[in-house]
């Protein structure tokens, strides 16, 4: 962080994040506002992730051929258009549109992870990617709760205020990028092959032995997350009695955990174990915290429920930045980005599989999101014992 380059793409995730963060309380209470079916809310929902799924490959693809700078410029701008949009949503085709357009501009993650790739010595760039995740985190932290306060101070209680406020923040972030983000590519890959069709991208990094297991672990931890996640609202009001309000303060406890530990504990802890062994105790960790959640007598939800929630934050902060760095080593130096760039794909693909799975898990009981996602995460120790010991800079498929 002592550089300037990743302080501003610290500060450049975080505003993106805010203003993504702002959104996401208001999204399903408005859509009902406009009339919109439970499907019809469920659609405009699921519409963000699939668009990362099939954009995020596409950004860092370009990354590779074109530059980094360009494309981080290039989404936010469109990301900026998209909450314009979404302050003008007057009906359901426009905020769909809305959210169609913030799904395309906000799959530059993994352009972001390829600028850290491209700064940062290998043994550096977990601490690297975890200090993006520290950014990730606060942006959810902060971002639901300014997202309710505007939308309660809005005129007739519209998101006409949410929807400028959040592309407010993203010129702020176009200003950083563009005057302080210098490119970080010393040599554009002009030969770099180009894949804008996910599911080509997605055959062409399969091939490659870790990069398949790693993305494959990606998936299943995600998802497990998602189950939880999606489940642990409905959870905590239905069996546990907590308000809105008190729902949101505990979902802002696993942001400031994970923020906390992505920033200050994962750099020491790849020194420590390395990533490889990362991935074993996240896995381990992601099984009891999952295991404990929705096991816990509401006399008993502080403190023993926070604790499942922190174990799940230190699971993440094992998990994610582990998978990123090794994501960057195993790839092609050519092809960085597009490989950060298809795990993206595979995590916004988990992320919309997870919001379907869990309501259906959760209406036969509500344990089941929790155990299965537990069990999927005993799954994921299999793929990480074929992970090869010593990836090298590049790993040729």
């Amino acid at each position: 962080m002592r550089k300037s380059p990743l302080f501003v793409l610290f500060i450049t995730i975080f505003i993106d994040l805010l203003g993504f963060g702002i959104v996401i309380p208001i999204l399903p209470i408005f859509s009902k506002e406009l009339g919109a079916a439970d499907y019809q809310v469920g659609l405009i929902a699921a519409i963000f992730p699939v668009m990362n799924f099939l954009f995020a490959p596409f950004w860092g693809t370009l990354s590779d051929r074109h530059g980094r700078r360009p494309i981080i410029l290039i989404s936010v701008c469109i990301t900026c258009i998209a909450y314009m949009v979404f302050g003008l949503s007057t009906s359901l085709v426009v905020l769909f549109l809305s959210r169609l357009l913030s799904g395309i501009g906000s799959a530059n993650f993994s352009v972001a992870q390829a600028y850290i790739a491209d700064v940062t010595p290998p043994q550096e760039r977990a601490k690297a990617m975890g200090l993006m995740g520290a950014a990730f985190g606060l942006g959810f932290i902060f971002g639901p709760v300014l997202g309710g306060y505007l939308k309660s101070i809005s005129p007739a209680g519209h998101v006409d205020l949410v929807g400028y406020v959040s592309a407010a923040f993203c010129v702020l972030n176009l200003v950083l990028a563009y005057f302080l983000l210098p490119e970080s590519l010393k040599e554009l890959k002009k030969e770099a092959p180009f894949n804008f069709r996910v599911i080509t991208g997605i055959r062409h990094e399969l091939r490659k032995d870790s990069i398949r297991e790693l993305m494959i672990i990606q998936f299943i931890f995600i998802l497990a997350f998602m189950l939880m996640q999606l489940s642990c609202s409905l959870l905590w009001d239905e069996v546990h009695g907590l308000s809105e309000k008190h729902i949101g303060y505990t979902f802002a406890f696993i942001g400031l955990t994970t923020a906390i530990i992505q920033g200050t504990l994962v750099g020491g802890m790849v020194r420590w174990l390395g990533e490889r062994k990362l991935l074993v105790y996240g896995a381990w960790l992601m099984v009891v915290g999952l295991l404990i959640l929705p096991f816990v007598d509401r006399a008993w939800f502080v403190p023993v429920e926070l604790l499942g929630l922190a174990i799940v934050a230190l699971a993440n902060g094992c998990l994610t930045p582990s998978i990123s760095s090794l994501l960057s080593k195993y790839a092609q130096p050519n092809e960085v980005g597009q490989t950060l760039g298809i795990s993206q794909s595979f995590g916004s693909l988990a992320r919309a599989v997870g919001m379907g799975l869990s309501g259906l898990l959760y209406g036969v009981d509500f344990h089941l999101p929790f155990v299965v996602g537990a069990g999927l995460m005993v799954l994921t120790l299999w793929f990480i014992r074929h992970l090869q010991q010593e990836p090298t800079a590049a790993v040729v498929a």
